[in-house]
Order: C-alpha cells, then sequence, then structure tokens
C-alpha cells in the first residue's frame, strides 16, 4: 500500500510518479517525472525533471537528498528544467547527449549504475530521438492499483518477493497511443531495432512500463509486440500510398492519405513519422515492395 511518503504517486516498489502540470496534443496528461528509491536508502534519483514549474521541482526535490538526475532524451518536456534543478540539488545530470550533462558523464548503453540502494540498467533506444534511452530496474514490482495503471497505489504490490522488473521507457514507449518518430533526429530503422531491444529485456517477464507520459503498464513484451505491429501496418499504408501517388509522392501528401483523420494540433508529428517512414522505404527499394 502507498503509505504517502514521498511526493506523486507510488507506481511501483522502487518509483514514484510525480505528474509535470504541462498536459496537452503532445504530451497527454503532462510529463512524468519519477523519484527512484530502493526500500531504506536516504536518496533518490530522479529521472525526467520535466518543465521549468518550480512547484513540480519543488516536489522532486522533497523526496529527499537527490544523487543523481538521468535523462531519457533531450526534448523540452523532459529537460526544460534541468539547469534549475541541478542547481537546486546540485546533483548530476546525466543523459545520452553529452550537451545535456551538468556534473556527471555521458550515458552509455548497457552501463549498470548503482545509486539510491538501487542497480539501473541503461538501454540505448535510439529512434524517437537518436539519444533514447530507457532505464531498467530489476527486482522492481508493479503497484497494485485500480486498473493497470497501478496509479491508485491502493493495493501494495503485484506479486511478492523480488518483482520481475520494470523499465522507464521515457517517449520510446508511451502509456497510451503510439510515439512519433522525430524525424530527422530520429529514425524509423533504429526505432525498430530499439523495440525488439526491449521486448527482450520485457521476455519472460511480465516487465512493467513505466512511460514518458501516460499511464504505467503492466507488460514490456506485449506492449512491444502491439509497437511493432502497429508500424508494420503503418509502413503498408505508406506504400499503398506511394502505389496511389506515386513513388516520388511528398511527406505532406502521404499524410494527407495515411493520416487523414489526424488533428491539427499533432498534424506536424504525423508529418515527421511520414518522413521518417518514407527514409526508411527509400533507404532500401526492397522495404518498398
Amino acid at each position: 500500500m502507498d503509505d504517502g511518503a514521498g511526493p506523486g504517486v507510488l507506481v511501483s516498489r522502487f518509483a514514484r510518479l510525480v505528474l509535470a502540470p504541462n498536459a496537452g496534443p503532445m504530451t497527454l496528461g503532462g510529463t512524468n517525472s519519477y523519484v527512484l528509491r530502493a526500500p531504506g536508502a536516504a536518496g533518490v534519483v530522479v529521472v525526467d525533471p520535466g518543465p521549468a514549474v518550480a512547484r513540480h521541482l519543488a516536489a522532486l526535490a522533497s523526496a529527499g537528498p537527490v544523487e543523481l538526475v538521468l535523462v531519457s532524451h533531450h526534448h523540452a518536456d523532459h529537460t526544460e528544467s534541468l539547469a534549475a534543478f541541478h542547481a537546486m540539488t546540485d546533483a548530476p545530470v546525466r543523459a545520452i547527449d553529452p550537451a545535456l550533462c551538468l556534473g556527471g558523464e555521458p550515458l552509455a548503453g548497457g552501463e549498470r549504475i548503482r545509486a539510491a540502494g538501487l542497480e539501473i540498467e541503461v538501454i540505448a533506444t535510439p529512434g524517437h530521438t537518436a539519444d533514447s534511452a530507457c532505464f531498467s530496474l530489476p527486482g522492481d514490482a508493479m503497484a497494485a492499483g485500480d486498473g493497470p495503471t497501478g496509479r491508485s497505489g491502493s493495493a501494495g504490490l503485484v506479486g511478492s518477493g523480488s518483482g520481475t522488473g520494470t523499465v522507464l521507457t521515457g517517449d520510446t514507449i508511451l502509456g497510451s497511443g503510439t510515439t512519433i518518430i522525430a524525424d530527422p533526429d530520429g529514425a524509423l530503422g533504429p526505432y525498430l531495432d530499439s523495440l525488439a531491444r526491449l521486448r527482450a529485456v520485457g521476455t519472460p517477464g511480465p516487465v512493467g512500463v513505466l512511460p514518458g507520459h501516460g499511464p504505467t503498464l503492466p507488460d514490456l513484451a506485449a506492449i512491444c509486440d502491439a509497437y511493432l505491429a502497429h508500424r508494420a501496418e503503418r509502413l503498408e499504408q505508406v506504400r499503398a500510398a506511394l502505389r496511389t501517388l506515386g513513388a516520388d509522392a511528398s511527406p505532406e501528401a502521404v499524410t494527407d492519405l495515411v493520416y487523414a483523420d489526424t488533428h491539427s494540433s499533432v498534424r506536424g508529428a504525423a508529418e515527421a513519422s511520414v518522413r521518417a517512414q518514407l527514409a526508411y522505404l527509400r533507404q532500401e527499394p526492397s522495404r518498398s515492395e
């Protein structure tokens, strides 16, 4: 059961979710910032402090001495507050992109970090952006709430003893819907490889998903399968659009056809994903067949 000992909501044995007040079409309910700590540890790790909103940063800092800040990728809804939060806490900030690091070294895929009583494994997952990373928490267990999100914190932990783990997925996997491939920084080929890598991490599982936006999810392998199927379906739709419009069709024309129902507020994101899909198909002609 969530004893209220910290900001936000207990979503797993090791993680509390502190929702940033920046809801919108691209951020869903807001950016999910996470406070990580092993039971009994004094210090915490903060993942993605998010927007530079004073009350949000104060809530994160109130969790205890911040030993380390980890960054899933460079988008501003996850990183706008890095300098301010570093100044508040004096905690080193580490990311794959060296430009985001403050008082710490860049992250490397496969690295194991020990902080706040935890072992955190860095998984490089390029695709949404070139610098995207996920963070695995072996032995973690999802909180049992009212439904799959675990946000209510009303019923303790799923299972007993050592859990099967969780992964903080940033924007590589979202709690609802699917993510964009932020072309030209992101790319579809690496993204598909990253989903396959995460699926392997989630097998046999179930491994919980702590996403950068939206509700938590119970099964990493299952959501990777769903994402891979969605990407295959979208690629087939783009191939069909090219057969209709011609092989040299523009991203805008393909978006009009494939994403006809997309709201104008996310039109730019749809076009970015189409550019990434076109680049993927045109890189190797056999993929267009």
